[in-house]
């Protein structure tokens, strides 16, 4: 199920508060926990039913596995316990997002023909995975207490942020959820509720999706056969698209905990006004940034002498972000082109090199997340080829007043695309981010109504419901 559809706002979201805070009213905390469980795996299997039970199971036998750690004292056995929870874990999801990417270069390299598997990646998989190894190895670990079945539960499915996360640490959700705190009731908590979901439904139907139609078109047809300035317009599209699609989800997200009292971290926080890619990654899809940094870079970090194991680290690590993000070379290499540019900047501040100015460094940054994007939104390694000849084609950029003609002509033609360009800038580099709305004290009738039009805008361009684009990892 999308936020941002009909059914979500007018059906499911009513119906599951009305029966939390009647809930709530009543004082029965055990039974608002239930239902937030209940409402939680309804949404997720209307979403995809076909893998609910599947679901249901990956938390059954992770909570056994925790459980067993909590018991066992013996370090030995509770290393393969260890063990086997991260390999089912990271089988799950090898098998569902990889199996047939081997397969395919198997058939490639050894000229074999095996037939690729039938399997459908389950939704936000990529995401509930990583929040159950954070808390089974944090348990490991010592760094987190054991939870009741029920709480273990609420804490892995909570329906606002299990599809696309923010992928959130046993710290960040339980202590609001134990105890009596969720039948605490804020006014503000509503207020900054409504605001930040008006505002991701804004993002999302408003700006997000029509450049994503453009730039879905753009990749989806002839790409050698484009203009110049189709090129740079269809990378542009997505690259603003996924900023506002990937926040919109976040607002939302974060808005929807706070209708039942639940604070969710902060997961994007204005990353192309990053002034280098080692910040530009600190900013974007910032727990799962924090998941590769503790899991996969530390651990690598341990090896060698300083220099040589800070730059081995950050290049397997977004390697491997490269692949997590999808089964193709395009990712890795995604991944480690951002690798190397992380790098430079992390080698800079080692060497306590003058810092760009602002305006020059944010620029340099966005242009190179540009380039990149092509990488990363492409179909293979040779469509990618194919989009940089025509960004950068000698024959187009020779002969200025052509291209100018070739622009003007294009704006005539996608007037309102280009608008939702130029305003989707103006917000990204001139406007503060929402993040701000989760301070606010007070609420003002101005908040209300600017809030409440977002929406009726949103609502009036609903008509055709558009998934968000990390459903897709």
């Amino acid at each position: 199920m999308i936020f941002s559809s009909y059914q979500f706002i007018f059906l499911f979201l009513p119906v599951v508060l009305l029966g939390y805070h009647l809930l709530r009213h009543w004082g029965n905390v055990a039974g608002m926990k239930g239902w937030l469980v209940l409402a939680s795996l309804v949404f997720y299997g209307l979403g995809q039913p076909e893998f609910v039970l599947g679901f249901l199971g990956i938390i059954l036998v992770n909570y056994l596995l925790v459980t067993l750690l909590h018991r066992v004292e013996r370090t030995a056995a509770r290393r393969l316990l260890l063990a086997a929870a991260v390999l089912l874990n990271l089988g799950l999801l090898g098998y569902y997002k990889y199996a047939n990417f081997f397969l395919e270069n198997l058939n490639l390299v050894l000229g074999t023909d095996f037939a690729l598997l039938s399997t459908i990646l389950p939704i936000g998989i990529s995401f509930f995975t990583f929040q159950i190894l954070m808390y089974t190895v944090s348990f490991y670990r010592g760094e987190c207490g054991y939870l009741s079945f029920l709480d273990y539960t609420l804490f892995i499915t909570f329906f606002p942020q299990l599809i696309v996360g923010p992928v959130v640490k046993e710290d960040e959700i339980v202590p609001q959820i134990q105890g009596r705190k969720l039948l605490e009731f804020s006014g503000q908590d509503v207020c900054r509720g409504v605001m930040l979901f008006c505002v991701g439904c804004g993002k999302k139907i408003l700006l997000a999706n029509p450049m994503i139609d453009f730039a879905t078109a753009f990749y989806g047809g002839q790409v050698a056969q484009a203009t110049t300035v189709e090129a740079w317009v269809g990378v542009l599209c997505y690259t603003f698209a996924y900023y506002f699609d990937f926040s919109g989800y976040i607002d939302m997200a974060r808005g929807l905990g706070c209708f039942f009292g639940v604070h969710l971290p902060i997961n994007f926080d204005s990353p192309y006004k990053a002034r280098d890619f080692a910040t530009f990654w600190r900013r974007w899809n910032i727990t799962v940034s924090r998941f590769f940094n503790e899991y996969v870079f530390h651990n690598v970090f341990h090896f060698g002498d300083r220099t040589g194991k800070m730059i081995l680290a950050v290049l397997l690590t977004f390697a491997a972000s490269g692949i997590w993000h999808g089964a193709g070379w395009h990712f890795v290499a995604w991944g480690l082109v951002n690798g190397v540019l992380v790098c430079l900047a992390n080698l800079r501040a080692l060497k306590m090199r003058k810092p760009l100015p602002a305006a020059l460094a944010v620029a340099m940054t966005f242009f190179c997340s540009v380039l990149i994007r092509v990488l990363f939104d492409c179909t293979d390694l040779g469509q990618a080829a194919q989009v940089y000849r025509r960004m950068f084609s000698l024959s187009a950029w020779s002969d200025p007043a052509g291209l100018l003609a070739s622009a003007a002509g294009f704006v005539g033609e996608h007037l309102l695309l280009c608008l939702i360009l130029a305003a989707s800038a103006i917000i990204t580099f001139c406007l503060p981010n929402s993040n701000g709305i989760m301070e606010k004290k007070t609420f003002s009738l101005r908040d209300g109504v600017w809030s409440g039009l977002v929406l009726a805008a949103s609502l009036l361009n609903m008509s055709q419901v558009s998934t968000f684009l990390y459903f897709n990892f």
